[in-house]
């Protein structure tokens, strides 16, 4: 029988409040309509941060962050009114700032997000969600706590094709599914390294003490900034943490996969210092209510799931990134922007489910409307935190080496209590949540 799509925690936006003893109030107590611009922030502004500037741009930009000067200064350019910061936290003093955009890498998200969240901001924070699993369930409880409205910046979240691909899965057109392969094309940066020997001088548009923030201090090296540090464990999450929250994420909301029981790994050698040069990993999931348990597979690095799931002929090119729903009655694909039901034959004269989740005008605009009292983002932290959780687990394995049976309420490896310190990592002195 056809089932509902199946709802999604969420936390509700606050209403206005009057708050006139408050030298600075929260974002919360200071709503906007949905007439009104919001006073804007970003902390990062380069590469992609300057794609998240233009995603914002119709709102009050005020502010614009970056360690790096040459960034700092083009965002400017765009922005010219805006004041302009090397540290975020000075930035987050600015008292008319009602939400932030935080775009640096990994190891600096937490940190930074949770500071905006303290004080009462809204927050779009990029994908994946943080670094560590430990710093994924703090950030969603204190969104909670503090009432704000937030947004992961895994923008495929809001486009037709997945929430089609949702609503089909769902709706039970495939049938009942037990296994989910997906995969990537990542990585696209160095893997499977050491660490350079030399140590060339910091450029003088650099702020390097702030670039490492959280992590453990490291001399200034181009293999790090301002792009490949996303293989870097110390900085980064390798190809499963910049692709899983994107590709993973239509199996995780469509079958509602909560916590999965137990993660291993295949892979090339796995260092200290980087990511492989290509894994495997193998998600059980447990049965959920009706739902029965699920095998999610993910391929990066150049493996990749059997051909003949795709039903591709013979020389012809496997797509760089999707996911593939393995159903009783058939195969869904949802891969670059495009919902297809497999074996094509089959579906001839298909007449897709009723549309049961909203749309929305894109990624951005969804969040930008939450901050203004309206309806909760699709991505925000309530979904976003367990997500990043379930694909962060992966890197635990990899780096672990063994297989990881999952305690997800409580955050622990059963039988791996040595990997504790990947679960939640330790600070640089001076540097909290």
């Amino acid at each position: 029988m056809p089932r509902t799509v199946i709802s999604r925690r969420h936390f509700l936006c606050s209403s206005a409040v009057t708050a006139t003893t408050l030298l600075v109030a929260p974002a919360f107590l200071r709503a906007k309509s949905l007439n009104e611009k919001l006073n804007i922030g970003l902390i990062g502004v380069g590469n992609k941060g300057a794609e998240n500037l233009r995603g914002v741009s119709v709102e009050n930009i005020v502010a614009l962050c970056d360690i790096d000067e040459n960034f700092l200064n083009a965002a400017a350019q765009k922005v010219p009114g805006a004041k302009r910061y090397r540290d975020f936290r000075k930035m987050l003093e600015q008292r008319d700032l009602d939400a932030v955009v935080v775009t640096i890498p990994d190891h600096n998200h937490a940190v930074a997000a949770m500071a905006a969240l303290k004080l009462g901001r809204h927050v779009y924070c990029e994908k994946p969600l943080t670094h560590d699993i430990y710093e994924a369930r703090q950030l969603a409880l204190a969104a909670r706590e503090h009432k704000v409205a937030t947004q992961m910046g895994n923008g495929g979240h809001a486009s037709e094709s997945l929430r089609s691909a949702v609503e089909w899965v769902q709706a039970g057109v495939i049938g009942e599914v037990r296994e989910v392969h997906a995969w990537s094309n990542r990585p696209i940066w160095p893997q499977g390294i050491t660490r350079p020997t030399d140590t060339p001088p910091v450029p003088a548009s650099i702020d390097w003490d702030l670039w490492i923030g959280s992590a453990p201090m490291r001399p200034y090296h181009p293999a790090y900034h301002p792009f490949k540090w996303r293989g870097w464990w110390d900085f980064g999450t390798g190809a499963l943490g910049d692709m899983g929250c994107h590709i993973i994420d239509a199996a995780f909301w469509a079958l509602n996969l909560g916590h999965p029981e137990s993660v291993e790994t295949e892979s090339s050698p796995v260092n200290n210092e980087t990511a492989p040069s290509w894994s495997v990993v193998h998600y059980q999931f447990p049965a959920r209510g009706s739902l029965p348990p699920v095998k999610l597979i993910w391929h990066d690095g150049g493996k990749l799931p059997p051909r003949e799931l795709l039903d591709l002929a013979d020389g012809e090119k496997f797509p760089e990134n999707g996911s593939v729903f393995i159903g009783q009655k058939g195969r869904l694909v949802l891969m670059q922007g495009k919902t297809e039901l497999l074996p094509e034959n089959q579906w001839k004269g298909f007449q897709p489910p009723s549309k049961k989740i909203p749309r929305s005008a894109g990624h951005y605009a969804e969040w930008i409307a939450a901050c203004k009292g309206g309806p909760p983002a699709f991505s925000n932290f309530d979904y976003a935190g367990p997500l990043t959780e379930t694909i962060l687990l992966g890197n635990v394995a990899l780096r672990a080496g063994k297989k990881i049976e999952w305690d997800g309420k409580n955050l622990k490896a059963r039988n791996a209590p040595e990997a504790g310190h990947l679960i939640r990592r330790g600070y640089r002195s001076g540097w909290s949540l």
